[in-house]
Order: structure tokens, then C-alpha cells, then sequence
């Protein structure tokens, strides 16, 4: 297995490095007759592309995207979905520095390792460009869960230790942040600000909320969806943590406060964040990812190159100050892919 595919039935398999011709993916398992546009699929793009404001990378990509086939007269042909989104704004000379050395926390070392060669311009495929693809994808899943009434949204919950208190989900578009709590964006907005003007990035966590799943998406034992959900956030590369519904505060509690109780007019609580017993239980879906700080910061870090030498290092190039707020969408498809998959998967459970 190359890592490069997702998914049992809505499968997506991505290619493409951040300082290549281009990124893309394949999708197999769209049903025929689903309605796609490349503008439904922009939409998404240009939620997630560089340059967006001060406070994420300068890299300055149009991220258009080519439907190159599966779709026919603006319908789906239920054949592979193949799109592609090109390069074109790549300055691999900010990476020629780089080419003996390994940048700290970043995949070089890892990938040199595994394969003996490396992809230093940009990082290759452990860049976060690479989710450019799995957004494509997100979108085509999104407009299959749309049949469904299946809503997926996502916020930056904190910013280093700023943390929101409130909820709008309608404020989430209209700030750089991306956050939902409108009294905390200016904070936020400036802890990044001044970790870009320290030439140094910050860390955060991202919220996600799934409204309407029936009951009983999700596989028994090793599938289940929390599990499956866990492993589409913690293959992005800058996720080191996940939570589901009270999370690691659930440790602290007793079953007495904890336990979630249906009633006949829903659940009695949300504890467990939607998920029991690794399937959907009808109430909302909530989970929470930590990101940690872009590793790129042009500040001059001590590492080591290919010889084995201590080396002092300083990079180069455009790098986001914090991932979250372009990490959001990008969150918000990699829940609607499990969810394709999980709803189709769910048509086989009975007859």
C-alpha cells in the first residue's frame, strides 16, 4: 500500500507534490446522476487557497480546477472522477538551501529515512498543498451528503491560548480567522499577527460540527466512525490530537454524568459527541483537533545535514503564520469523504 488512497467505496486517491506541475485526485465510487460543476468544487478551492489575507502564506495560487472526467453534461457518470488543480506559482530557489539539511519538525528526516530520496522543494508531498486534492474531493462528497440534508461546518476554536465562547456559525466566513466567536477574533488575529512579525507561527484547534446523520453510519470493530474520522484528521499533516464530544474530559468524569439517554424526543445529552459504539447515534457529530505551529518560521534553528554534521538552518520561502483558518476547510472535507463513504458503505448493512 502506497498511503496515497482513501476510503472502501467513496475512494479517493490523490497525487501531485507542492512544487510540481500539479495536484490531483481521483475519485472512485461517485453514483451516476449526482449534479457537479467545476464551480461547486471552486467554491470550495477558494476557501482553502493561499493569499487569502496578512495572516496566511503569500503564495499566490488561483487553485483552479479541471474536471478531467466522470462527468458528463454536468452530471456524474458514476466512472472515476479524475480533477486537477495546477501549480503555478512555485519559487523552488527558496528551498535550494535546504537541499542537504533537515528542516526541524518537518517530514525531511522521516522521508529520507523511509526512502533514501527526498522532495525538498517545498517538502513534495508532506507539503500542506497537498490537501488542495482532498478538498476537490470534499466537495464532490458534500454535494452526495447534500441529498441527505447532511450539513458539515467548521471553526478555528483557539488560537494559542485564545479560545472562543461563543458560537455564530455565520461570523465563521466573514473574519480571516475563520473563527465563530466574533468577540475573539481581533485577538486571535493578532496573536498570529505577532507570531509572523517574531518570524515565528502558532498553534490552535479546529472544531467541527455534523448535523443530521442517521443513526447507524459507521462499521463495527475496527471501522468505526470515530475511528475512521480520527484517521482522515491525523493524516493531515499538521494534526496531533482529536476529541470527540467531552473528550479527554470524559476521563474526569463518572457514568453518572457522562452517560447520554435517548428519549423520545432526542438525546438527553451530547457527551459522547454523536458517536457510540462507533456509529452514529442521531445526535450531532462534534469533534476537535489540535494543530501545531507551522514548523516553516525564518528564524535560525539548529538541525543537522545528510553527512550528519550540526548545522544552523534559517527557511526561506511563504509559509502560513498559523494553519488553522486554511485548515478549516480542509477539515470540513475530510469529514464529508468518511461521511460519502460511511453513507454508502451503510446501503449494504440489511436488506
Amino acid at each position: 500500500m502506497s498511503g496515497n488512497s482513501f476510503g472502501e467505496i467513496f475512494r479517493i486517491t490523490t497525487f501531485g507534490e507542492s512544487h510540481g506541475p500539479a495536484l490531483g485526485v481521483i475519485i472512485d465510487g461517485v453514483p451516476a446522476g449526482l449534479k457537479i460543476s467545476a464551480e461547486d468544487i471552486q467554491k470550495e478551492l477558494d476557501r482553502r487557497k493561499p493569499g487569502q489575507s496578512i495572516l496566511t502564506t503569500q503564495r499566490s495560487e488561483a487553485d483552479a480546477v479541471e474536471i478531467l472526467s466522470g462527468v458528463f453534461e454536468g452530471v456524474s457518470t458514476g466512472t472515476a472522477l479524475a480533477m486537477m488543480i495546477r501549480n503555478t506559482d512555485q519559487r523552488s530557489r527558496d528551498y535550494g538551501n535546504l537541499s542537504e539539511i533537515f528542516r526541524p519538525g518537518h517530514a525531511d528526516y522521516s522521508y529520507f529515512a523511509k526512502y533514501g530520496i527526498r522532495d525538498y522543494r517545498g517538502g513534495g508531498r508532506s507539503s500542506g498543498r497537498e490537501t488542495a486534492a482532498r478538498v476537490a474531493a470534499g466537495a464532490v462528497a458534500k454535494l452526495l451528503l447534500n441529498e441527505l440534508g447532511v450539513k458539515i461546518k467548521a471553526c478555528t476554536r483557539s488560537v494559542g491560548k485564545i479560545y472562543a465562547e461563543k458560537f455564530d456559525w455565520s461570523f465563521v466566513e466573514k473574519n480571516p480567522v475563520r473563527t465563530a466567536d466574533p468577540d475573539k477574533a481581533e485577538a486571535m488575529a493578532e496573536a498570529i499577527n505577532n507570531a509572523r512579525m517574531n518570524l515565528d507561527s502558532i498553534g490552535g484547534t479546529i472544531e467541527c460540527v455534523v448535523e443530521n446523520v442517521p443513526a447507524g453510519w459507521g462499521e463495527a470493530v475496527f471501522d468505526k466512525l470515530d475511528a475512521v474520522l480520527a484517521h482522515a484528521m491525523l493524516s493531515l499533516g499538521a494534526v496531533k490530537g482529536i476529541e470527540f464530544g467531552d473528550g479527554f474530559a470524559a476521563a474526569e468524569s463518572l457514568a453518572s454524568s457522562n452517560n447520554d439517554s435517548p428519549t423520545a424526543d432526542g438525546w438527553a445529552s451530547n457527551h459522547a459527541g454523536g458517536v457510540l459504539g462507533g456509529m452514529s447515534n442521531g445526535a450531532k457529530i462534534v469533534f476537535r483537533i489540535a494543530v501545531k505551529p507551522t514548523p516553516s518560521i525564518a528564524q535560525k534553528q539548529q538541525t543537522m545535514d545528510r553527512a550528519g554534521n550540526a548545522v544552523e538552518c534559517e527557511i526561506h520561502g511563504r509559509h502560513d503564520p498559523c494553519l488553522c483558518p486554511r485548515m478549516v476547510p480542509v477539515v470540513e472535507a475530510m469529514t464529508a469523504i468518511v461521511l460519502a463513504d460511511m453513507m454508502l458503505r451503510n446501503k449494504s448493512a440489511r436488506i
